[in-house]
């Protein structure tokens, strides 16, 4: 017989618990919705496929944070202030009053991670995977994860997805785009971070810096030389994350679409294999630096910078992104310049690895912020499903500025507040809260919402 193309399986899931809230996915914006959404009273879950929370800053491996300020002062307040803080409590690697481009110890942000959500009251469930999803008449009705009970069910009144793949709504039916709609849903491509230990600290500070952005770096010898074909590229990003210990934003790997295992599995191993071969080239340009350094840890997740983005109920644009846009129901700001990585075939011609024409194009001066609007993280095709993080709803040009660790926390903050808001009409509707409301008790939790400022002659959008 030949193999069928489906397979029909029934059978009865136990409903495990019952909660106000939900949280599918445990990376920035997922804690702080967690942590939001609890500490305003609603009963919360918050469901985690790994072991730890954090995603990109603790399972990935990134080593720095974006920077948390406008270049005057800091923009992302609230839970996210928390969040940076406890992350740099004590750490000598971090000079005084440092906000933009700090160096992240993973283990350190993990625990940070941990009492913000358990300190909330929230929940955590972590190696769960989100595998289903039920819906009725536009509503999440359940949940259905994966994990050592087999297949589990979980309901609430309000869901919040934070998957960084919008895997939820995307369950649930919801409209999205992936990628570049115009080249077949090519993504940005992935990084697999990784750290290098007993690196010689004062000969990596007096030396020179290995970042593309210095046309001087040793990178672009080692590229041209040739002799490790595993270095795809001049991406070489790189901060002192502890003593003697170097952490490593580095390579692309392009073809790799994280809501497609196999190309991910493929990526692990290809990566793994790309951090020893930086790790030998170092050691070889640079022995007084990384001659006895050694790789003492890949990240356990894959660096992923975008795949789906939701259709929601405004789509944020690069004019938004521009005219630095205010809106009435804007929920936080942000200032991160447009960060869009080469294509496979763009990387070919200048192996940089990023367009940097385009970044100093698309850079904020002092001060200068844009706002991001509720509406995007609301899902036009669903009643109770909130999106918070690097999916939600924008074109893909801006995705590159609002997909990093400041700003999702400081979205994820907003969408755990609005769905505990959302509790209080029944059935539980996020399209009808009131948004001035959630403004205001997000300004009263510390959260960074000036007044908007509105250019003569327009109005608010």
């Amino acid at each position: 017989m030949p193999d069928p193309k489906t397979l029909s399986f029934s059978r009865e899931i136990p409903v495990a618990g019952r909660y106000d809230v939900i949280v599918a996915g445990g990376g920035p914006a997922g804690c702080t919705a967690a942590a939001a959404a609890a500490r305003s009273g609603a009963r919360t879950l918050l469901i985690e496929q790994t072991g730890a929370l954090g995603g990109m800053g603790t399972s990935a491996l990134v080593p720095a944070w974006c920077p948390f300020s406008d270049k005057q002062k800091m923009v992302y307040t609230g839970l996210a202030e928390e969040v940076f803080r406890a992350s740099v409590k004590d750490r000598s690697q971090v000079r005084e009053g440092s906000l933009d481009w700090v160096p992240i110890e993973a283990e350190q942000l993990k625990r940070g991670y941990d009492e913000l959500v358990t300190g909330s009251g929230a929940r955590i469930l972590f190696n769960s995977f989100l595998s289903a999803v039920e819906t009725e008449d536009g509503r999440v009705t359940e949940v259905v994860v994966s994990n050592k009970h087999g297949l589990s069910a979980y309901r609430a009144e309000v869901f919040i997805d934070c998957t960084g793949d919008a895997d939820l709504a995307f369950f649930a039916g919801a409209r999205f785009e992936k990628g570049d709609p115009q080249a077949d849903g090519d993504v940005q491509p992935a990084t697999h971070c990784f750290i290098l230990a007993n690196v010689d600290e004062a000969a990596y500070r007096a030396g020179p810096s290995l970042h593309a952005h210095n046309p001087n770096s040793p990178i672009y010898q080692i590229l041209a030389d040739g002799k490790y074909p595993d270095i795809p590229d001049t991406h070489a990003c790189n901060n002192l994350i502890g003593p003697g210990c170097v952490g490593f934003n580095a390579g692309h790997l392009w073809e790799v679409d994280n809501t497609e295992p196999e190309t991910v599995s493929e990526a692990l191993v290809k990566g793994r294999r790309m951090a020893k071969a930086y790790r030998d080239a170092l050691a070889e340009y640079l022995p007084e630096i990384f001659g006895n350094s050694f790789v003492v840890q890949t990240g356990s997740l894959m660096g992923i910078r975008e795949t789906r983005r939701i259709i929601g109920d405004y789509v944020l644009t690069l004019d938004d992104y521009l005219e630095r846009r205010s809106f009435e129901d804007e929920i936080c700001r942000n200032s991160y310049f447009i960060d869009v990585h080469w294509a496979k075939q763009d990387a070919a011609k200048d192996r940089s690895g990023v367009d940097e024409g385009e970044k100093k194009t698309f850079r904020y001066g002092p001060g200068e912020t844009h706002g991001i609007p509720y509406r995007c993280l609301v899902p036009k095709d669903l009643r109770n499903v909130l999106v918070a993080g690097r999916s939600i709803s924008c074109e893909r040009i801006v995705q590159g500025s609002v997909r990093v660790m400041p700003v999702c926390l400081a979205m994820g903050q907003a969408a755990g507040t609005a769905a505990a808001q959302a509790l209080g009409s029944e059935p539980a509707d996020v399209h009808a809260i009131d948004t001035a409301k959630l403004r205001e008790q997000l300004k009263r939790d510390g959260a960074y919402l000036p007044e908007p400022v509105v250019p003569a002659g327009t109005a608010l959008s």
